[in-house]
């Protein structure tokens, strides 16, 4: 199953953070300009959601940009080591 990811990106002390991840499941995940996971079901994708609010509640970012870019990697490298 395609789950879409979301969050927000607010400012905070020493730049920008990331939190409220989400995850929506979805017939056709929009990987353009967002990203998105393919989960067996509900609880992988409550996992990956974990996993992100996680790795990001401390880090902080200069733009929108970086930090777009750090969660896409980071699901992308998540997703692979998921797999092995």
């Amino acid at each position: 199953m395609n789950y879409q990811l979301s969050w927000e990106t607010a400012p905070g002390l020493g730049g920008l953070r990331c939190e409220g991840f989400r995850a929506v499941a979805v017939a056709r995940p929009e990987t353009l300009t967002g990203v998105a996971v393919e989960c067996p079901g509900e609880t992988e994708a409550r996992a990956v959601v974990q996993a992100l609010e996680d790795h990001f509640a401390r880090k902080r970012f200069s733009n929108t940009a970086a930090a777009f870019e750090a969660v896409k990697s980071f699901v992308l490298e998540w997703t692979a080591g998921q797999r092995m």
